[in-house]
This record gives structure tokens, C-alpha cells and sequence, in this order.
């Protein structure tokens, strides 16, 4: 497996298992449903652990641009690389998004929702004002960009429980920072997905809220700058 396919399999993975459980929560007549938020963010973390041990060893399972960026930043990944690791990272969230679609499809069909449809795709604010969503991406962003480079090394002790980490890390942002914006902290996690939630048959969705998509994009990868240059400024 190459890098370019492996970070297309992790991130469909994160997708799969993390909308995943946002749909089993947010759905009506599933076995999940009304789960709650620690369910969501429980799920998110453990689609991480299983989507970065997946691929590690082959892409560094970076599985989200905006840790592609600060690592690139940090000189600590080439610049060469980046635009084919977000362009498999964008084609993976798509892919996991689908999935989700297919599994979840009669469940999407019967909610009468258009916003709970289209939060199993993609993030929404709890208040919108673009400036302060933007600045909480950012923050959020911040904190997984710098928790990720200053996790040293690659995983070599502790095989497939070396991604537990990066895997607690998104824990303690989705229970601490997600609630403002719903902690995309990952732009392709939320702009393939809102691609997706626009292109396939949902029964009664609603539109894929286009105007607030650049926020998770924007925010994140402000973010990671801001990491990248704190790592490699002050430590």
C-alpha cells in the first residue's frame, strides 16, 4: 500500500466510524439513538485509534490537512508530499461519508430533520457568528496540531496502542472545545462529507449550508500555522 492509499483508507475509516456515530445518535430508530454527546465524542476518538493504527506505519496517518500543514511547517513532513496527501485525504472523507450514507440510508430517509441529516455529514455552530466560530475552529485546531508535534517519534513500543494518544487528544478537545462548532478541526472531516451530503439522494434534506463550509476549513488550518510556529519559536 502506498502513502496516497493508505491516508484514502484512514481517512475513510475516521469517516465511516465517525459520522458513523454521529448518525447512530442523531437518527431516528436506530439502536443509538438519543446517545448523546459523550457517545459522539467517544465514537470520534475511537475512529481515530482505529483509523491512525490502521495506517501509520505506511502514511504517518496524518488523515487531515491541516496536520499535514503544521507538520510541514514544522519541517517535519515535505512540501512535495502535501498536495497529494490532501487530495487522498479529501477522496477518503468522501468515501467514508458514503458508506455512512449507504448504512444509514433508510434511517437518513425517515428523519424529518433537514439539520440532523445534515449534521451526520458535516459540522454546524451552536451560535453563528463566523468570526468567533472561526477563532474556536482555530483554537481547537491549535490544540490537536500542537498535542500531534510534540508526540514523539513514530509508533514503535506499543504497536497498535501507540495511536491512543492522538486518539485521547481528540477526546479531550471534542468533550472541552466541541460544543460551540462541533469541532471539525479537520477540513477534509467536513468539506468532502458536505460534498457528499450535497450530491446523494437524502429524502427530504435540506441544503449542505455552503455558506458556513469555509469556517472548519479556515479555522483548522489557522490553526495548525499557529501550532507549527509556537513548536518551532518557543520549544
Amino acid at each position: 500500500m502506498t502513502p496516497f492509499v493508505a491516508e484514502i483508507v484512514g481517512t475513510a475509516l475516521l469517516l465511516l466510524l465517525g459520522d458513523g456515530v454521529v448518525a447512530n445518535v442523531v437518527l431516528p430508530r436506530t439502536c443509538g439513538h438519543a446517545g448523546g454527546w459523550i457517545v459522539i465524542t467517544f465514537g470520534w476518538a475511537m475512529a481515530v485509534f482505529v483509523a491512525v493504527f490502521a495506517v501509520a506505519g505506511i502514511s504517518g496517518a496524518h488523515l487531515n490537512p491541516a496536520v499535514t500543514l503544521g507538520l510541514a511547517l514544522a519541517g517535519k513532513f515535505a512540501w512535495a508530499s502535501v498536495p497529494a496527501y490532501v487530495a487522498a485525504q479529501m477522496i477518503g472523507a468522501f468515501v467514508g461519508a458514503s458508506l455512512v450514507w449507504l448504512m444509514y440510508r433508510p434511517h437518513l430517509d425517515l428523519c424529518d430533520d433537514p439539520a440532523s441529516q445534515r449534521a451526520v455529514f458535516c459540522t454546524a455552530p451552536s451560535i453563528r457568528s463566523p468570526l468567533h466560530n472561526v477563532t474556536v475552529e482555530a483554537i481547537a485546531g491549535f490544540v490537536l496540531v500542537f498535542g500531534v508535534l510534540r508526540i514523539e517519534g513514530p509508533a514503535t513500543k506499543l504497536g497498535s496502542v501507540d495511536a491512543l494518544p492522538v486518539a485521547l487528544l481528540v477526546l479531550a478537545i471534542g468533550l472541552s472545545l466541541g460544543g460551540p462548532t462541533g469541532y471539525a478541526t479537520n477540513p477534509a472531516r467536513d468539506l468532502a462529507p458536505r460534498l457528499a451530503h450535497a450530491l446523494l439522494p437524502i429524502r427530504g434534506k435540506g441544503p449542505s449550508d455552503w455558506g458556513y463550509a469555509w469556517v472548519p476549513v479556515i479555522g483548522p488550518l489557522l490553526g495548525a500555522a499557529l501550532a507549527a510556529g509556537v513548536v518551532e519559536k518557543l520549544l
